[in-house]
């Protein structure tokens, strides 16, 4: 072995070496200093041996990176949410029974419940954005049911946009609920840069005051859902008419995208009927107990007669966050998409197991039952045809 191939050092605090085969700037350290030395050499040499394109490519690559995980943060969420999220505990379901031949007494019977005296009055409660073709189909279903309808809404859209006070505009469309009707405006906040969901919180706490002015009593029930979700007829009649009923109970309705062609397997559980009671009873779109009526309306989600109203509603909404390239608001593609039952957003489904997203991935098979819809909407199927099956094409204005 040649004497000049390793160079060892001893000492109290014990032995350091290092080749000469390295760099020279190790040949010059003492033994203490020559590994982090050694370090920074083959890092040198490293760097010598890259060229300027690879050095570009990564500057590049890196921002880039960045870039692409910031934009795409929502579908990567969704994306790992089998991992960060259990699935909720399962409701309560209530078998729904109803035939329109079946007295009431039969009916409260069948769902383990009693036939009151005389019906409770029904409270239905609304915050208002632009809906206002699901709003009519929502208030003529409930008509016959329903003893004050109220309203609310407010010169800001969740996301803080101005917007006009629609209902205002269209009010003469609504005569046959007027003397029922409890309106009222709250002003937006515009707090720039703040989250959606704090406007549409303060919103829904000025509903409560709404509630209570629209003179609501104790054991009456409320209705808290979207102008979109909408509980049939028959399900309120056994809820006004019958005691026994939960006293939060949410109702699980029929989900259709775009129009009643696309029934989405995606649950819609949000609705809910409250046995009212002062001092307790706040209005809110969540999960508030674990009991469920099957089948009990319908939810149609961006159900909407004009193209420029599906834009205003994606910029609007309180998942403003979804619209992440400005192309997804292009009427051309909008229209592409209603035809196709595909997501306006791109978004990976919402799911807590791999099975249940890649089942849930795709495009809304067509559906073309007319079977069980609002009354008042096949009664005017003219008027309100781009709600049917096999009329997806949209006016522009």
């Amino acid at each position: 072995m040649r004497s000049g191939d390793k160079i060892f050092t001893g000492g109290e605090e014990g032995s350091h070496y290092c080749s000469k085969k390295t760099d020279d700037a190790c040949g010059n350290s003492s033994g203490k200093d020559c590994g982090r030395t050694l370090g920074i050499s083959k890092l040198k040499c490293l760097l010598r041996g890259m060229d300027m394109k690879a050095c570009f490519f990564l500057l590049m690559l890196v921002p880039i990176c960045f870039v692409g995980v910031y934009m795409n943060r929502v579908n990567i969420s969704y994306l790992l949410r089998p991992f960060w999220e259990c699935p909720p505990q399962p409701f309560h379901e209530i078998p729904h029974y109803y035939y329109q031949n079946v007295s009431m007494e039969n009916l409260c019977k069948l769902h383990g419940w009693v036939l009151r005296e005389y019906p409770r009055r029904v409270f239905d409660a609304v915050l208002f954005n632009n809906e206002v073709d699901m709003l009519k189909l929502r208030w003529k279903e409930l008509d016959s049911c329903v003893a004050e309808f109220i309203l609310l809404e407010s010169n800001s859209t969740f996301s803080g946009l101005p917007k006009p006070m629609i209902f205002s505009s269209v009010r003469d469309r609504f005569k046959f609920v007027e003397s029922r009707l409890t309106y009222g405006q709250v002003p937006g906040r515009f707090k720039k840069g703040e989250d959606p969901f704090v406007e549409e919180a303060y919103q829904r706490l000025a509903l409560d005051y709404l509630i209570k002015q629209a003179g609501i009593q104790d054991d009456e029930l409320l209705i808290m859902s979207d102008v979109d979700e909408i509980p049939s007829k028959h399900t309120m009649d056994l809820l006004r008419w019958c005691d026994g009923m939960p006293p939060i109970l949410h109702l699980h309705l029929r989900n259709y995208l775009y129009s009643f062609e696309f029934l989405d397997v995606e649950d819609s559980w949000r609705a809910s009927v409250h046995i009212y009671e002062s001092g307790k009873t706040r209005y809110a779109h969540l999960r508030q107990s674990n009991d469920i009526l099957a089948d009990a309306g319908w939810h149609c989600s961006f159900c909407f007669r004009h193209i420029s109203e599906f834009v205003f509603k994606m910029k609007a909404y309180s998942h403003v966050d979804r619209v992440r390239f400005s192309h997804y608001l292009n009427p051309k593609r909008i229209q592409r998409i209603i035809c196709h039952g595909d997501d306006l957003f791109n978004l990976l489904p919402e799911a807590h197991t791999f099975r249940e997203m890649i089942g849930k991935m795709g495009p809304i098979p067509h559906s073309y039952s007319g079977v069980h819809l609002p009354a008042y909407l096949l009664q005017n199927a003219d008027e309100y045809k781009f709600l049917l099956p096999g009329n997806c094409l949209r006016l522009s204005g």
